[in-house]
């Protein structure tokens, strides 16, 4: 038996049979074909191997920032405060199902990759036609296809009449393929290999014999299986500055703990114990415990916003992801375009007519020069518009929705469409010129022929196909002009390097009496039509939203399986640098360095198997891109799981590409990525603007407490009190963030470096300075109070009033990074920022004079001159916020 990856294509049919020893007429016997299902196993994908629920679950722990969580939660148990121990372990909970649930859904592409496989085969054994299970198919089988089926393995065609293969899943390829059953060259790419017939793939139209030669992980598809099984998940933007952030949080507490502990003991000569639960207070106040509950919180808000604009988050950091990007690799069909085939130019003698319209409703007109013309004045145009219509086997549908679809061919439908737009009426055009006979297209022969009689016009021929096929058929053209053979194909190349399809008609007269249509009876007497020019057109709304990228300091890239003349016409239409495509005959000739150097000169990139796409999107990560993929096809899965994000169609996509992706648009609409990069910067911007409200809350508290215990002084504030002030203000505060809509002009400014920290140089000096004042005025009020003779109760207090009435006057600035906050006031924007504030001033009443928060907390009653120094502290920290804003605003600062 022949070696694995054997190319099949370059051998003949009899050599292959002979190789797999099996009989075209007979197949195998049963006998045999047990024999080698045994040998080669069954035709499906292997399964991976997968990690066991408790492990998985266990992993959602191994990270930093749990790690801090954990501390923080084992500290409160020590110090026996039950209510806050059980909310830190809740969050730790929380974050850890949510990782468990998504990872659980992101295993699920391979067994998408899996149900591409056809579930049962029409099989020749024993000579006989049975109907079996696709998993039972082994090399050597002789299979039989028809028109609607999916392809069940790998085939080496063996006899094919009228074949057409959809293959635009497994290569990207817009129109389906014409099969035939000669060898071709080994180099040959896949998506060219006319005697191929690849597992997964559609018959569109016609009927084949074939000879299995590869199943289960030998097919292409299975290759692209353990393309997607190899391909390890990238972390995100995210989850790598959280993890940073973390560790430097990590580290930072410890050292502060134990040098504060040294000093406490080696210094001031206090007792042990009471150093050590000072520091515990210390690092209780320094750990952002609800942090990850707020990121968590942002993300799934953000989540259910994308989900309105029509985007399906999979993976919760996907959201602020796309916000990180800075280049989309797109594929181009189905998603750039309608994949829909749609007739765009008519080539008639003497004139070259532009049609309107796109995809198959027939809808749309003609013009010349820009000005429109009556189609049914212009007798050339309704000549060639009934060669169009009568010589056709597809049919036009409106479903429920008054969506167009077509039965049949892609290119026939794109001829109907343009007859129905020249006004021909299909029902009457066919009653008036009833068919007789017909010479299917061929892939040998590249036309297709229609005998047709009409009332009171004796019979005539139709013709239409390739236009070097259709012209050697022809003697005249329509104004009675002898053929000008030369003109003509050069209009066919010069259609052709637009990207466009072109197809030839004409017609001719025969004998009243023709019953039957031969391939003899077609000879050089036939009148040229003309020609039409096809091609399967950019969405309108991606061409909008390529460019609204673009200014956003996007790079779009187009990666297709097609020819690099389409590839490169469809990307300069869409306003991509396409003027040196690049092909995957290319990239196999170029190492990484150089490929990443061409990658930086083009947007276009034709011929590209799924291998080319998995080396493209690693070459723009190793260039330091964060690299978004989209695209719908089974091709795509193994690029849309290594890119930082993948991107699949909801609609037209397969499972394989929506289970490979972070993000699936529901409407397979490029637009609808604009849309979703905009809600993915406003997420990063509001986590960025969370740890902006958090960070001084904590920093200032650990400055208080380290400051007392340096200076020997009573703490202002309790390791529970600490507790209770970040967790309602992570509760109520902090999530007004999560509902603050985007900055003004969030997709005029350029990608954030991928380089660039959690916490900007800028973002720390706002963080110092806030904690400084919040410290400043929780200790002022703490002294003050006790200067009073008020009692270290009444004193904690007043500092805990103080720290969370200090933060609500900062939420109103953090809300924007420089503008005025009197610019965005309470009527503006983010209606939670109010409500929520009430919420904290009635728990911030609770601690105060409810008697259980009073025992629970060490809270005591204060009066109205504690009340208004609080107030008057407040608003001073709300003035100096805005001074300083002011400052930035001076010198030109806009964003940290």
């Amino acid at each position: 038996m022949p070696t694995d990856r054997t190319a099949w294509h370059a051998e003949d049919a009899s050599a292959a049979l002979h190789a797999l020893r099996s009989d075209a007429q007979h197949g195998l016997s049963a006998s045999e074909a047990r024999q080698r299902l045994r040998t080669h196993g069954p035709n499906s994908l292997p399964a991976p191997a997968r990690r066991g629920p408790l492990l998985r679950f266990a992993l959602q722990l191994h990270n930093p920032l749990i790690y801090v969580l954990l501390a923080a939660g084992l500290i409160t148990f020590m110090l026996r405060d039950h209510v806050d121990t059980a909310v830190i372990f809740g969050v730790v909970w929380i974050n850890a199902m949510i990782g468990f649930i998504q990872e659980g859904k992101a295993q699920k592409a391979l067994d998408a990759v899996r149900a591409m496989l056809a579930s049962h085969a029409i099989v020749l054994r024993d000579g006989e036609r049975s109907e079996v299970d696709a998993s039972a198919l082994v090399p050597g089988d002789v299979v039989l296809l028809e028109s609607g089926a999916r392809v069940p393995a790998d085939v080496r065609l063996l006899q094919a009449k009228n074949l057409r293969i959809d293959e635009s899943a497994l290569t990207g390829e817009s129109v389906a393929n014409e099969k035939g059953v000669g060898a071709v060259a080994a180099a040959t790419p896949v998506a060219e290999r006319r005697n191929m017939a690849f597992a997964g793939t559609v018959v569109r139209y016609g009927q084949a014999h074939g000879l299995v030669v590869e199943t289960g992980s030998t097919t292409e598809i299975g290759h692209i299986g353990d393309l997607v099984r190899d391909t390890s998940a990238l972390e995100t933007p995210l989850t790598r500055r959280l993890n940073q952030f973390s560790l430097q949080i990590t580290w930072v507490i410890l050292i502060l703990g134990a040098l504060t502990f040294a000093f406490g003991v080696g210094v001031r000569h206090m007792p042990m114990f009471e150093v050590f639960l000072a520091v515990v207070g210390l690092t209780v106040a320094a750990i952002p415990e609800g942090l990850p509950a707020i990121v968590t919180i942002v993300l799934a808000i953000g989540t259910r916003a994308m989900a309105r604009q029509r985007a399906v988050v999979r993976r919760l950091p996907a959201v602020e992801t796309l916000g990180s990007v800075t280049v989309i690799c797109t594929d181009k069909t189905g998603t750039l375009t309608r994949n829909e085939m749609t007739a765009v130019r008519v080539m008639l003698a003497g004139s070259d007519l532009t049609v309107t319209g796109a995809g198959y409703a027939p809808s749309g007109g003609f013009t010349r020069d820009g000005v429109p013309i009556d189609p049914a004045q212009h007798a050339a145009l309704q000549a060639l518009a009934t060669c169009a219509l009568l010589c056709n086997d597809a049919q036009l549908q409106q479903n429920a929705d008054k969506q167009w679809q077509l039965v049949g061919d892609p290119t026939e439908g794109a001829l109907l469409a343009l007859a129905y737009k020249a006004g021909l009426d299909g029902q009457r055009q066919r009653a008036q010129y009833p068919r007789v006979d017909a010479i299917p297209f061929e892939s040998e022969l590249r036309y297709m022929a229609t005998l047709h009689r009409g009332q009171g016009e004796g019979a005539f021929v139709l013709l239409k196909g390739a236009p070097e096929e259709v012209l050697a058929l022809c003697s005249h053209e329509a104004d009675g002009a002898p053929l000008n053979r030369a003109n003509w194909l050069a209009a066919v190349a010069g259609a052709a390097q637009l990207g466009q399809r072109v197809l030839a008609l004409a017609r001719c007269t025969a004998p009243d009496d023709t019953a039957q249509l031969t391939v003899a009876d077609l000879s050089a007497r036939f009148t040229l039509l003309g020609l039409v020019g096809m091609i399967d057109p950019p969405r309108p709304e991606a061409i909008a939203a390529v460019a609204d990228c673009q200014r956003a300091g996007l790079r779009v890239k187009m990666i297709t399986g097609d020819h690099a003349a389409t590839a490169a016409a469809i990307g300069a239409q869409i306003g991509l640098n396409a003027a040196q495509p690049l092909d995957g005959t290319m990239i196999d000739q170029l190492d990484d360095a150089a490929l990443r150097h061409t990658l930086r000169g083009t947007d276009v990139i034709a011929r590209a198997s799924p291998e080319h796409k998995l080396r493209l999107v690693l070459a723009l990560q190793a260039d330091g891109e964060l690299v978004a993929m989209t695209g719908d096809g089974v091709n795509d899965a193994p690029a849309l799981k290594a890119a930082d994000i993948g991107v699949a169609m909801g609609q037209k996509g397969t499972d394989a590409a929506r289970e490979a992706a972070d993000l699936v648009l529901t409407d397979d609409n490029f637009a609808t990525i604009a849309r979703a990069v905009r809600e993915g910067r406003a997420v990063f911007d509001n986590i960025k603007k969370s740890l902006l409200f958090i960070l001084p809350t904590n920093i200032g508290e650990a400055g208080v407490i380290l400051f007392a215990l340096l200076a020997g002084l009573a703490l202002p504030v309790t390791a529970s009190q600490i507790l209770w002030v970040n967790m309602v203000t992570a509760v109520t505060l902090s999530l007004a963030l999560a509902f603050e809509p985007a900055e003004p002009g969030v997709m005029q400014r350029p990608p954030r470096p991928p380089a660039e920290p959690l916490i900007t140089r800028a973002m720390l000096l706002r963080i110092l300075f806030v904690s400084l004042l919040m410290g400043a005025c929780t200790f002022g009020i703490f002294e003050w109070e006790r200067a009073r003779g008020h009692s270290l109760e009444v004193a904690r207090t007043a500092a805990v009033n103080m720290l969370a009435f200090s933060e609500m006057a900062y939420l109103f600035h953090v809300r924007s990074y420089t503008a005025s906050a009197l610019q965005r006031t309470l009527l503006h924007g983010n209606p939670v920022a109010l409500a929520v504030s009430v919420l904290l001033i009635l728990l911030q009443l609770a601690f105060t004079y409810a008697p259980p928060m009073q025992s629970l907390l060490a809270s005591a009653a204060l009066g109205v001159s504690s009340w208004a120094m609080i107030v008057g502290l407040s608003l001073a920290v709300f003035a100096a916020i805005e001074a300083e804003k002011w400052i930035l605003r001076r010198m030109g600062l806009q964003r940290m």
